[in-house]
């Protein structure tokens, strides 16, 4: 039997050219964020796993925008990025970016003071967040509520429901005052102090007081004999 005998450089060839047909593997997907404006004013930019976009690393990514507002856009634009869909129209569209370092914006172009956001890339960080509101002025314990009528009744009472005995000298409070008769008053007087509804109508009024150490009284003026109550500052 005659052996066949194939040259090694044929044999070299052929398995070259087998492996360069044979796939070699599929590159890895860009990371994909969803873009979303209208259909009413909202705009957002989320990633894959629905949190807010803040912070990206620099590179390739896939946007995947929803308009769903035809007097709304998605307008994305930062270093070596501008793309925008139409105002006047809807749809879906997939937009493939490199992102890189700095800042980066997206708007509605019809409504750019309040449909907006915006997020940073690579070395720039974004802001820290907004301070807390400052507080009201008012410490806890420190919200009272005045009230007469609409019977023969007056009170001062604090945030629990309880009548008012005593207050802090020197803390501001707050009193709220119903006056809920248009035959009475809430009138406080005390050192330093002279506040009051007026007789002939109804009203609710706030105050914001501080009192000085003494003795406080609060009456109807027109009833000062049967509607009254008081309490100290200490």
């Amino acid at each position: 039997m005659r052996r066949l005998l194939i040259p090694l450089t044929l044999v070299a060839a052929a398995t070259a050219m087998l492996v360069f047909m044979l796939p070699s593997g599929t590159a890895a997907a860009n990371p994909t964020l969803q873009a979303l404006v209208g259909p009413g004013f909202n705009i957002s930019l989320k990633d894959a796993n629905g949190a807010n976009v803040t912070h990206l690393d620099p590179g390739t990514y896939d946007v995947h925008v929803v308009d769903q507002g035809i007097e709304h856009n998605f307008h994305l634009k930062g270093p070596n990025v501008d793309e925008a869909t139409s105002v006047d129209d809807t749809g879906e569209v997939t937009w493939t970016v490199t992102f890189v370092d700095g800042t980066y914006t997206f708007v509605c172009d019809a409504h750019v003071s309040t449909m907006k956001g915006s997020f940073t890339v690579g070395n720039v960080q974004p802001p820290p967040p907004p301070p807390p509101p400052p507080p009201s002025g008012f410490a806890k314990g420190t919200k009272l509520k005045g009230a007469v009528g609409p019977g023969f009744t007056i009170s001062l009472k604090d945030g629990a429901g309880k009548a008012v005995k005593k207050v802090k000298a020197g803390t501001t409070y707050r009193v709220a005052v119903s006056d809920r008769s248009a035959s009475h008053n809430f009138h406080l007087r005390g050192p330093g102090l002279n506040k009051k509804t007026a007789v002939g109508k109804k009203a609710s009024v706030t105050w914001k007081l501080k009192f000085k150490k003494g003795t406080y009284r609060f009456v109807c003026d027109p009833h000062k004999a049967v509607m009254k109550g008081s309490f100290k500052a200490s």
